[in-house]
């Protein structure tokens, strides 16, 4: 693999959101656009080298958009399907997901990606 390729993060909103019980449901759209924020302040802390951050929404949080530093992309269905949907595409490219989510987890990891929980990107 070429190692100027940028290491593929992709990131489920939903579940990072939803890890830390800090009122969140009261406007997933809001708590989707913090994160967002803060990965395009702070990356994704430990990973040495470039990466491109990929922040998948769904349900409420559809239609946050794009900054500088993270694209987000809303599943027009299930965000786990749609993680796995970037995984199969990359192509054998690295990747990090970034969920606690058991299911996805092992979804991805038989593609070949690898998988960190969601104090990766939150504090």
């Amino acid at each position: 693999m070429n190692d100027d390729v940028p290491l593929l993060v992709i990131v489920d909103a939903a579940n990072v959101v939803g890890s830390v019980p800090d009122g969140w449901w009261r406007d997933r759209r809001g708590a989707a656009e913090r994160l967002r924020d803060r990965l395009a302040t702070d990356g994704v802390p430990g990973r040495a080298g470039p990466v491109e951050i990929v922040l998948v929404v769904e349900g409420a949080a559809r239609g946050v958009e794009t900054v500088p530093g993270v694209r987000v992309e809303s599943a027009a269905g299930s965000g786990d399907d749609h993680m796995v949907e970037l995984v199969a595409r990359a192509g054998g490219r690295p990747c990090l997901v970034v969920t606690a989510d058991r299911e996805l987890r092992g979804r991805v990891t038989e593609l070949g990606a690898q998988v960190a929980g969601p104090r990766t990107v939150r504090p």
